[in-house]
């Protein structure tokens, strides 16, 4: 733990999604309500019962409290159940992250009087109903935090903020578990030449993630002669899609899909190198652990990405859809072998500068000490 005078606080903090799955979000809720616990608060998360992170929270003995957020009709009950529950519990601070879940503990926090309600925002999408959502980001919040900059500026200017009302927060990482020295994950891979270079994602398969971009740039790269094999580890909802996309162009031999895998780090440490073409993102927790890892980084240039990719320092960035660019990126990123490694180095010491795990708590407690004392 980071040596941070603030810390000796104890705090009572409940935390709560709705989501089912498991992604960047429900990894970066985690992070915080273990992360907190060791440093001696005690921490609730409000879930769903069937969720993916109501039985990871379970695992790492966080309490949950099983919550049903989809039954509308029965909001006013749950509210009152709720609210009840975190006088009883003398709860402290309050820290929603989805949108049905925001509501319903947002209204419980207000009716138990909670001192602190946080409201975290984690992706740069358009907000619906900007009227009724300025209640949650501007009149019942006590303080807003972002995953990254992009996200940042666009509640500013969307609901008029404080700039001190927001405070933007990419989540810390494990500097210990994500460094380059580490070991190397053994992949389900065919048979390939020796010294075939691996270029790999960690990621739900979704369609904004890119994967489909990924699958024309190595096309591309085969077409020139450069053959790359590329793993995508996770799984998800496009995964048939992403199937039928490596089918019509051709490239399933230049790919293997990993499934789901609990392995990240070795994985990473495994790959030439990561790659992150991204429609839209905050800031991707591949991303961040990557450069941890010292594993060289191409990107597309959207979102919150640039914050932490910066072009031709601590990665390569490229233009969003843009297959050709992807491929000529990951071209430079094998061949310009002394450039890349500098920027690995530089992206390692960024990230031991300015995203470890300890940073990121250190910055949730002067936020908690700010507002509460």
């Amino acid at each position: 733990m980071a040596d941070n005078p603030l810390s000796h606080r104890k705090w009572r903090i409940v935390h709560s999604e709705a989501s089912l799955g498991w992604g960047g979000q429900e990894h970066r809720i985690l992070a915080e309500m273990t992360g907190m616990r060791r440093r001696g608060s005690e921490v609730w998360l409000v879930a769903p019962e069937n969720s993916q992170i109501y039985r990871r929270a379970e695992l790492a003995g966080v309490p949950v409290l099983a919550q049903n957020f989809r039954r509308r009709l029965l909001l006013p009950f749950y509210v009152m159940r709720l609210a009840w529950w975190l006088k009883q519990n003398r709860i402290e601070i309050v820290n929603p992250h989805s949108s049905r879940d925001g509501w319903m503990l947002t209204l419980a926090a207000r009716v138990a009087r909670v001192p602190l309600i946080i409201r975290s925002r984690h992706f740069d999408v358009p907000i619906p109903n900007q009227s009724l959502s300025r209640l949650m980001y501007k009149e019942w919040s006590h303080h807003i935090i972002t995953t990254s900059p992009k996200i940042t500026d666009t509640l500013l200017s969307t609901f008029n903020l404080d700039p001190d009302e927001v405070t933007t927060l990419p989540t810390g990482v494990d500097v210990e578990r994500f460094r380059p020295d580490g070991p190397r994950a053994t992949l389900p891979l065919p048979a390939l030449p020796a010294g075939t270079p691996l270029v790999g994602m960690i990621t739900v398969i979704r369609y904004a993630k890119g994967t489909q971009i990924l699958a024309e740039a190595a096309g591309l790269l085969r077409d020139q002669g450069l053959r790359i094999h590329c793993v995508i580890a996770g799984d998800g909802p496009w995964r048939s899609y992403l199937e039928a996309v490596l089918e019509k162009l051709g490239v399933q031999d230049l790919f293997t899909l990993a499934g789901h895998r609990e392995d990240v780090p070795d994985i990473i440490r495994a790959l030439d190198i990561v790659a992150i073409p991204s429609f839209h993102e905050a800031i991707p927790q591949s991303g961040l652990q990557s450069l941890a890892s010292g594993v060289p980084v191409v990107a597309s240039n959207v979102g919150g990405i640039p914050s932490i990719i910066k072009d031709g320092e601590t990665g390569r960035l490229v233009p969003m859809q843009d297959a050709v660019a992807l491929a000529r990126a990951i071209r430079e990123t094998l061949e310009q072998r002394e450039k890349t490694q500098a920027m690995c180095a530089e992206g390692r010491s960024f990230i031991m500068r300015e995203h470890s795990l300890d940073t990121m708590l250190d910055r949730l407690e002067a936020i908690y000490h700010r507002h509460l004392g």
